[in-house]
C-alpha cells in the first residue's frame, strides 16, 4: 500500500507540486523533488510562510535578484532593455543580498569596478538609478505581492 499523500500536493511527472489555497491566497509551485517526504516539508514551510503573512503581516524575505526579474518581466517602458543590461551587471555585486540590506556601502564595489573601466559616472548613476527603483517598488509592496 502507498503512502498517504496530503491534500495539496500533486506530482506531474517526476516532480510533486503545490496545489493549495489557504485562505485567499492560491500556491501553484513546483517542490523541485521527487521525494514525498521532502514534498511534504516544503508544503509546511509554504503553507506556513503564508500564514504568517496573512496573520502577522511578516514580509518574506525577497533577494534582489527576485525583485529584478520580477521587474523586468513587469515593466513596461522603452528603456527596459537598458535597466536589463545595468540589471546583469549589478547581478554579481548585489543580487543575493535581500532587498533590506542594500544600500550605498554595498554598491561602492560596484561603482568601483566600473569606474576602472573607464565608465562613465552618468552610465554608473543610471545603474543606481534602477536599483533605487526597484528597492523602491518592493518596499511600497508594489513589486512583491505574494504571488
Amino acid at each position: 500500500m502507498g503512502q498517504k499523500v496530503p491534500p495539496g500536493l500533486i506530482k506531474r511527472g517526476n516532480f510533486w507540486h503545490v496545489k493549495k489555497k489557504i485562505g485567499k491566497t492560491r500556491i501553484f509551485r513546483s517542490t523541485g523533488t521527487s521525494d514525498l517526504a521532502e514534498a511534504e516539508r516544503f508544503l509546511a514551510h509554504v503553507i506556513q510562510e503564508v500564514r504568517n503573512s496573512q496573520i502577522y503581516g511578516v514580509r518574506p524575505k525577497r533577494t534582489f535578484r527576485q525583485a529584478a526579474t520580477r521587474y523586468l518581466k513587469e515593466a513596461t517602458k522603452a528603456s527596459i532593455a537598458d535597466d536589463a543590461m545595468h540589471l546583469k551587471m549589478l547581478d554579481p555585486f548585489i543580487g543575493d543580498l535581500p532587498l533590506e540590506a542594500i544600500h550605498m556601502g554595498n554598491l561602492q564595489s560596484f561603482i568601483q569596478s566600473r569606474k576602472e573601466q573607464g565608465v562613465k559616472v552618468r552610465t554608473i548613476n543610471y545603474a543606481i538609478q534602477t536599483v533605487r527603483h526597484i528597492t523602491n517598488l518592493a518596499a511600497g509592496d508594489g513589486l512583491m505581492k505574494q504571488e
